[in-house]
């Protein structure tokens, strides 16, 4: 018997986040997640996995480890991070994050005319981003690109980073209507769930209920499981702490 009375894993957990959405078998909950993400705006049919450590140039030797790093059909370039504290220079690193995927695209000894498949940051933040005086705070999802400051509209559509607050989801099972209402509810409270909502029963949450389960585990799954939960749980009673103390 293991020590955890949850029947579902919590994807706020490292474990459980690269679980659902960073293998191989699993990528269709990806691809649903992203698709409910952009909401019609684009169509994500297929994804392929690429490494996620990334090793700078000679010089510094700077490694990018990305959660889940992956390639559309269109070779659009994805990646996709949960974030559970806030970090001091946290925009800097995801600007610098992005580079890896940019300077990949150069091919090494042949003549280029530096045209650029899009990249996408997607930063899932467990925590409230109320600092960010550029976001409007009555949202919870905020899509970043380059744009000019005097007209406001986007001069380069190619680079876009995309920041949703998690934490600040607070709709109940009785107020999900979108797919992605759906996606934030299940990663907000799904070990805190027993058995499936009527809100989750469609086909694509029939899989994430089936590889979420913890019962289904392997013994060596289960212990990262627990290893991986404890350190989420360590780091937001801490968390708690400080903000206690203030």
């Amino acid at each position: 018997m293991n020590g955890i009375e949850e029947r579902y894993i919590s994807l706020l957990t490292d474990f459980g986040f690269k679980r659902i959405f960073g293998t191989a078998p699993n990528k269709d909950l990806l691809i649903n997640f992203l698709n409910s993400l952009f909401d019609g705006r684009k169509v994500i049919k297929s994804l392929k996995y690429s490494n996620s450590e990334h090793v700078g140039d000679i010089y510094t030797e700077r490694k990018a480890i990305f959660d889940v790093y992956c390639e559309s059909e269109d070779g659009e370039k994805f990646i996709v991070e949960m974030q559970n504290a806030s970090q001091k220079f946290f925009k800097d690193r995801s600007v610098y994050y992005s580079t890896f995927p940019i300077r990949e695209q150069a091919p090494k000894g042949d003549t280029w005319n530096y045209k650029l498949n899009p990249v996408y940051t997607v930063a899932l933040l467990n925590y409230d981003m109320k600092d960010e005086t550029a976001f409007d705070m009555n949202e919870i999802s905020h899509h970043v690109q380059l744009c000019d400051t005097a007209t406001k509209r986007v001069f380069y559509d190619k680079l876009e980073f995309i920041y949703v607050e998690v934490a600040k989801f607070n709709k109940t099972e009785n107020e999900l209507v979108t797919p992605y209402d759906k996606w934030l509810y299940a990663l907000k409270n799904l070990p805190s769930l027993n058995e499936r909502p009527a809100a989750l029963r469609d086909k694509i949450f029939d899989r994430l209920f089936q590889v979420a389960e913890i019962a289904k585990f392997t013994p060596v799954e289960l212990k990262e499981y627990e290893d991986s939960l404890k350190t989420y749980r360590d780091l937001k009673n801490s968390l708690d702490t400080a903000e206690e103390k203030g």
